[in-house]
């Protein structure tokens, strides 16, 4: 089972009418609610289990600009001004701490690797630098290892993945929005084309716009409905340490990675570790249709992924790809996508940490778990309007990167939805990139 989330109380009538409907309980349908609901919009979000039931509370709670795709830089810069002021604009705790993240780097040849992106990085000002490895030195002083340096940004933080989404869910209901959980959304109807209602196993709420903010189901959702959205599901798995007294000082770097590991402290005492960048790509049916499409980034990842064939395959199979509104359909018979934790990452991420930081040596495993992170071709998400079916939207596609990006994402998506002036250029989000 994933990590326990912070309960939500949410709505119970369901609605006959509102102004946008949200399919999807994660960080971005809930963010796109919370923004809507605060400029007055009518929003009712819908989630087929609970909230940030999936990959929302499955994450490593890195809030990173460090790394990030030069498109993504504009976006997540303003995302993190939102995460500095969201717990005060939510009045409720969602983690968050603004204390550094430094990357790890053994050779020199490692350094440079990171130039690049401080090349991208530099106009944003976000403050990405490398330190020296005496700096290093002077931050980790129990280190058994010498590093060459590090890439470090200051201004980057972290924040608890299973209070946060609850905590921004609460403010939205607060702002207005009606949120019902266990409320799978079906599918949606059209009248001259577009958005007229949402059918949800509950009941249907006649509508002007869908917000489809599904996560790792998204693409299922989009293909009932004759659209094509490029994506895969990759397994991730991470665990959580009992808590550790006197584990490595991070007041100054708030999540580290380094070879074979990456860890932030956590509000518990313990620590989220995991092995890496170390991922499961389970080779379904769609697999074979979209190799092309994803070749070149797996290609590019080699050695970080690893193929899997089992249950996964027979599973999405058997599943229908059209299935009737008035009757139950893929998202009530799972309620929870929750993989199995792959048991190798979490005995060598462990053992890889301990070899740099004596303190991990001995600590115990509290739990492990694994999610379903959606991946697009190029590791961008898409924040669009869906041009062939007016009124109909999504937000989806976040490849490991939506945790820290969703409060800025959700904002940009209100705006779309709004058709207002949009936080950031919103054409490297555009789905029709994938034409």
């Amino acid at each position: 089972m994933g990590p326990e989330v912070v309960p939500v109380q949410c709505d119970e009538v369901l609605p006959g009418r509102a102004d946008v409907v949200v399919a999807g309980g994660g960080i971005a349908g809930v963010c796109t609610a919370l923004y809507l609901a605060e400029r007055g919009v009518d929003v009712v979000l819908c989630e087929k289990g609970h909230i940030a039931c999936e990959q929302s509370s499955r994450n490593w709670g890195w809030v990173r600009q460090m790394g990030r795709d030069p498109r993504e830089l504009p976006l997540i810069v303003e995302s993190l001004r939102l995460w500095r002021n969201m717990n005060s604009q939510v009045d409720g705790d969602t983690g968050f701490r603004q204390c550094g993240i430094a990357y790890l780097a053994e050779t020199e040849a490692d350094l440079e690797r990171h130039e690049e992106y401080l090349t991208h990085a530099q106009p944003f000002q976000i403050g990405s630098r490398r330190i020296s490895a005496d700096e290093v030195a002077a931050l980790f002083p129990t280190a058994r290892r010498a590093f060459a340096g590090a890439l470090y940004t200051a201004s980057d933080g972290r924040a608890e993945p299973q209070q946060a989404v609850p905590a921004m869910a609460r403010g939205a209901r607060a702002a207005g929005a009606k949120l019902f959980t266990r409320c799978a959304v079906r599918g949606f109807e059209t009248a001259a084309g577009a958005i007229h209602a949402v059918v949800t196993e509950k009941g249907v709420i006649r509508c002007d716009a869908l917000v489809v903010a599904g996560g790792a189901w998204s693409r299922l959702l989009m293909r009932r409905h004759g659209v094509a959205f490029p994506q895969i599901k990759v397994f991730s798995t991470a665990f959580r340490t009992q808590p550790l007294p006197n584990g490595p000082e991070v007041s100054a770097s708030g999540a580290i990675s380094g070879a074979g590991f990456a860890f932030r402290k956590r509000a518990d005492g313990g620590y989220t570790i995991t092995e890496g960048g170390v991922a499961v790509i389970p080779i379904v049916p769609d697999s074979f249709s979209l190799m092309l499409d994803f070749w070149p980034v797996m290609r590019a990842q080699y050695g970080q992924v690893r193929l899997r064939l089992g249950r996964e395959f027979l599973d999405e199979l058997l599943r229908a790809k059209r299935w009737p509104l008035d009757a139950p359909g893929p998202f009530e018979a799972v309620r929870v996508l929750d993989p199995v934790p792959r048991a190798r990452t979490v005995t060598t991420g462990l053992a890889n940490i301990a070899r740099v930081f004596p303190e991990f040596e001995g600590v115990k495993v509290a739990q492990s778990w694994a999610g379903a992170i959606d991946f697009t071709p190029d590791l961008v998400p898409v924040i669009s309007a869906v041009g062939a079916v007016p009124g109909l939207h999504l937000i989806a596609g976040f490849s490991g990167h939506g945790f820290g990006i969703g409060p800025g994402a959700g904002y940009l998506m209100a705006d779309i939805v709004m058709g207002r002036p949009p936080l950031v250029d919103a054409q490297p989000y555009c789905l029709t990139r994938f034409d």
